[in-house]
């Protein structure tokens, strides 16, 4: 079979990479951690390998792949411009800045600022991935902008949004935050909303959360109790020491669907 593409899944060099037909449907996929090929017709095998070939290490495997869950079938026809899983951390970002983006050279400034937060945020969110967490960066919501990380876990649904702390105090309160001398910022406000929103999309609940990088202290309001506030490099230490509440297959059906573009997008 001729025309057989190679895509990615999740970060380099960590999820799955599937070969996709020109339609964009899949016929096989390589499980790195596995290092097995899964095929879904035996007379593919060999164009299937022929693709995969430069991608295989040590003694991989291939056969038929195992009983797909439904979370699997839904990401089988899951074409490749509508999957958010491949999002770097701070995707946007990157574009606007590799591309000329609007405004002048403070502007530019606070994006690379941004940038490197959440690049910091998203780093460590996705080592978790190896303790069966799922991440997906870069999640737009029509309305409210976009979300820098939605974090799918043993313990549930977390959306995060990335603030930087620019090696100053940050103050947290219910409505606002504020960082150093700067103007309060209404992160607190925004991020229960866009937990709102993802919860009414995943049709399951969300934790709001704040990741503040590089603050030099932080200070939490004793009434701001259903935002979690986390820090790197301890966040991953926080969110580890959560109780679970999601079995396996759970983090992987909310994952598929997180990661899908239509799931986001305004219905009716």
């Amino acid at each position: 079979m001729s025309g057989l593409k190679v895509l990615a899944s999740g970060r380099p060099g960590r999820g799955r990479l599937y070969v996709n037909r020109p339609d964009g449907l899949a016929v096989a996929w390589y499980d790195r951690r596995a290092n097995r090929i899964s095929v879904l017709s035996d007379d593919q095998r060999e164009a299937v390998l022929a693709v995969l070939r430069p991608y295989l290490s040590g003694d991989w495997t291939i056969g038929p792949p195992p009983v797909p869950s439904r979370a699997e079938l839904r990401r089988l026809h899951l074409p490749p411009d509508r999957d958010l899983a491949p999002n770097r951390p701070g995707e946007t970002l990157l574009g606007e800045l590799a591309y000329g983006a609007q405004g002048g050279g403070r502007a530019r400034h606070r994006m690379r600022r941004q940038l490197a937060a959440s690049q910091r945020t998203g780093a460590e969110l996705d080592l978790l991935e190896a303790e069966d967490w799922r991440v997906v960066h870069d999640v737009p919501l029509p309305g409210l902008g976009l979300l820098d990380h939605l974090l799918v876990g043993p313990p549930g649904v977390f959306a995060l949004r990335t603030v930087p702390g620019r090696r100053q105090r940050a103050q947290v309160g219910d409505l606002l935050l504020t960082v150093g001398r700067t103007a309060p910022a209404p992160d607190p406000r925004w991020i229960r909303r866009a937990a709102a929103r993802a919860s009414r999309a995943l049709a399951c609940p969300v934790t709001p959360a704040l990741s503040l990088t590089d603050a030099s202290r932080v200070e939490v309001a004793p009434t701001l109790r259903d935002v979690l506030i986390l820090q790197p490099p301890t966040l991953a230490t926080t969110l580890g020491s959560l109780a679970p509440t999601l079995k396996p297959p759970d983090v992987e059906s909310l994952f598929t669907t997180a990661r899908a573009t239509p799931t986001w997008l305004p219905t009716g």
